[in-house]
This record gives structure tokens, C-alpha cells and sequence, in this order.
């Protein structure tokens, strides 16, 4: 699933994210989703998100749940 929907995106989700500097490549960056920092209900390129540990990028691919 593409982080395209802000519905579809939420904390503690895993995603793959791109970074502001990692835009030109594509470079993805895994991480787990803390505060969603996009407000509309969509976006062309994904949900900008902060992670857990602090980096903020865009949601190009929705993992899935942490919950075990």
C-alpha cells in the first residue's frame, strides 16, 4: 500500500519513507511512524511523517502494523 491517503497512515504503523535529501534517488528509509505532519486527507507524493526516531519524510510504502 502507497502512504498516498493520510487515512491509510497512522502511529505506530512500520512504513518506508523518503527523505527530503533522498529525493532525487529514491534512497527508502524504514522506520515506525510517531506524528503524521501532513494535514490533508491526501498527497501526490505521500504522507510527510515524522519516525520515531526523529527523521521526517514522505511514506512511500505502508509495511504494516508493529502489533504482535
Amino acid at each position: 500500500m502507497d502512504g498516498k491517503k493520510r487515512s491509510d497512515v497512522k502511529p505506530g504503523l512500520e512504513v518506508n519513507i523518503v527523505l527530503k535529501q533522498d529525493q532525487r534517488t529514491g534512497k527508502k528509509t524504514r522506520g515506525i511512524v510517531k506524528d503524521l505532519l501532513t494535514n490533508s486527507a491526501t498527497h501526490p507524493h505521500g504522507i510527510k511523517v515524522r519516525l520515531e526516531d526523529g527523521q521526517v519524510g514522505r511514506v512511500s510504502e505502508i509495511l504494516g502494523s508493529t502489533d504482535k
